[in-house]
């Protein structure tokens, strides 16, 4: 049986068009979902957080101010190292019990 060679129902140039212009889309997709991901954390962000009010302190009720945040600020960085941590321990953990495990070999 002789061996038919395939033509490509399509030219080089084309194909390269095609991709081309495909790549030009995901990339607009891509930087429109980037957009709607920023305006929407901007939202959000706007509704959870109010507005900073400093005008109008004084020293001592800034300096308060600046300490109340300053603690809520800690315990937030608490709990994100200890979220961190545990799931870094479970990550070992399950890395250590597949390497145990007879099935790995």
């Amino acid at each position: 049986m002789p061996e038919v060679e395939r033509k490509s129902k399509i030219t080089a140039s084309r194909k390269l068009l095609l991709k081309s212009l495909m790549l030009a889309k995901a990339k607009e997709c891509w930087e429109q979902e980037h957009e709607e991901r920023e305006a929407e954390k901007a939202r959000y962000l706007a509704e959870r957080i109010p507005t900073l009010q400093t005008r109008g302190l004084s020293l001592s009720a800034l300096q308060d101010l600046c300490r109340d945040l300053h603690a809520k600020v800690e315990v937030v960085d608490e709990e994100r190292y200890d979220i961190e941590a545990m799931s870094g321990m479970e990550g070992r953990k399950k890395m250590f019990d597949a390497a145990k495990s007879p099935t790995s070999q």
